[in-house]
């Protein structure tokens, strides 16, 4: 029972310690999506990013159209079990060639893939690396210790948001940023590009 007392006692005594140690916190929230979506530059990187996505859509409907026909051909006019032999063989070179260029195909769509999903993510490191000063000056002006994202809040008071803040600031501070990522430095392996769709099967032989 001794021990227990002094335990409280002790308790009692570092409680007060640590509460003045210890600031209360102020928190603030931004939504980093919609800042990024609603800012000024992103918009602008938008514009200028729409003609490398319309011509890569446009691109791909056209391989698949153009692939899909030949690939029909192929397969109409693939030769009968009893074929002679040479042609048997013409038609098997048509295919690898088919293969080959429909590979080709693949790999320039993903490169073309990679380069704007490359561009898109130097435009949102760009955005937010620029808010960042933004939101410590806005966290120094409300006497805010913590900044947290509202995306990961479950609720919230409106008060405390200043997303709308942060954005009209940053569309002063920056309102264009540039779509060109820096190169890779030498020996950096590149990135995995996203799969893209393939635009026609092979014929079946």
């Amino acid at each position: 029972m001794k021990k227990i007392l002094i335990a409280l006692a002790l308790a009692s005594v570092s409680a007060p310690v640590l509460a003045q140690q210890l600031p209360a916190a102020v928190i603030v929230t931004v939504d980093r999506q919609e800042m990024i979506a609603t800012s000024a530059a992103a918009k602008a990187a938008q514009t200028e990013l729409k003609p490398k996505a319309d011509a890569l859509n446009a691109r791909l409907s056209q391989l698949r159209t153009s692939l899909a026909a030949e690939e029909k051909t192929l397969r109409d006019t693939q030769p009968a079990q009893a074929a002679a032999p040479a042609a048997v063989q013409a038609w098997q070179a048509k295919v690898r060639d088919f293969d080959t260029r429909r590979g080709q195909a693949d790999q320039e769509l993903q490169r073309r893939q990679q380069e704007i999903q490359a561009s898109e993510q130097w435009v949102v490191k760009q955005i937010n690396d620029g808010a960042q000063p933004i939101i410590s000056l806005i966290m120094r002006e409300r006497g805010a210790n913590i900044a947290v994202d509202e995306q990961v809040t479950i609720q919230h008071a409106a008060a405390i948001d200043i997303t709308a803040d942060v954005v009209a600031r940053l569309d002063k501070a920056l309102p264009k940023v540039s779509i060109t990522p820096p190169a890779a430095p030498v020996g950096t392996a590149p990135a995995a590009p996203a799969p893209a769709p393939a635009p026609a099967a092979p014929p079946r032989r």
